[in-house]
C-alpha cells in the first residue's frame, strides 16, 4: 500500500513538473517574441535568463500591452 501511494505521489508530481515547464516555456516565447519585435534587448535578456514560471513574461506583456494601449488613445 505504501509502495504504491509513493508511485503515486511521483507520477503526480512529475506530471506538475511538465505543466509547469510548458506553462513557462509557452509565456517565455510568447513574450520574448514581443521584445524581440520591439527591440526591447534588456526585457529579452531578463525574459531568457531568469526562470519564474512565467511570472515575469506575463509581467512584461500586460506592461507593454498598457503602453500600447495609452498610445493607442493618444491618436
Amino acid at each position: 500500500l505504501m509502495e504504491n501511494l509513493i508511485e503515486q505521489t511521483g507520477f503526480v508530481l512529475i506530471g506538475a513538473i511538465i505543466i509547469l515547464a510548458l506553462w513557462d516555456a509557452v509565456w517565455k516565447l510568447i513574450a520574448m517574441w514581443h521584445a524581440a519585435q520591439k527591440k526591447q534587448l534588456a526585457w529579452y535578456i531578463c525574459i531568457a535568463v531568469f526562470n519564474t514560471i512565467g511570472i515575469l513574461p506575463i509581467i512584461y506583456l500586460v506592461l507593454n500591452k498598457r503602453k500600447k494601449n495609452l498610445k493607442d488613445k493618444d491618436y
